[in-house]
């Protein structure tokens, strides 16, 4: 991490942040002063993570969700996201190319972290992702997607698996990328 005492981030980090991220030097620095006042521990607990990411779902049940997201960039497996792993996380979600995003994706739906996808993780992450659609929006959703199981089966058919198969990274980003819908349904994006 970088040097607690004098607030800046150690040149390693901010060499490998420049490098794989969009962000320049500046907004790394602005970042760390901003993460620094926010956790002067210089982590983020699950639960702060929870707490801030709910703030952007305030008419959804974020909380599942959330809990897949952190798992999939707490990549040492502390219980925690440090600086590099939060600006990672911000880069990932925000503006990452594609391939990387879907790089990212599939480590979401990998619950389990054994480098495969299940049906039954495509179910669970698509039962977090629908817990984010606020009630009203519901109602609009086509009726093959308007249940977490209906997206989930939809989703899976789009890999040409069978119940008990599995999906490597490969094919997942592949399969993902062929398919708009694929795409759509890994994902919520508010109508508002």
């Amino acid at each position: 991490m970088g040097n607690s005492k004098s607030g800046i981030v150690s040149k390693e980090i901010l060499e490998d942040l420049k490098l794989n991220t969009k962000f320049t030097e500046t907004e790394i620095g602005q970042w760390y002063e901003n993460f620094k006042k926010q956790c002067p521990t210089g982590r983020i607990s699950k639960e702060e993570f929870e707490h801030i990411y709910g703030k952007f779902f305030p008419e959804s049940d974020a909380q599942t969700y959330a809990q897949h997201v952190f798992r999939s960039f707490d990549t040492n497996d502390d219980g925690t996201l440090d600086f590099k792993e939060y600006i990672i996380a911000l880069h990932m979600t925000s503006t990452g190319k594609t391939t990387r995003k879907l790089e990212w994706a599939f480590s979401l739906f990998d619950v389990d972290k054994n480098g495969y996808i299940t049906k039954s993780e495509v179910k669970e992450i698509c039962a977090a992702i629908f817990k984010l659609i606020p009630k009203d929006e519901l109602s609009s959703l086509p009726s093959d997607e308007n249940t977490a199981e209906k997206r989930a089966d939809k989703l899976w058919t789009f890999f040409d698996k069978g119940d008990t198969d599995r999906v490597a990274e490969g094919e997942f980003i592949q399969g993902v990328m062929e398919n708009e819908d694929a795409l759509r349904l890994i994902q919520y994006t508010p109508l508002k």
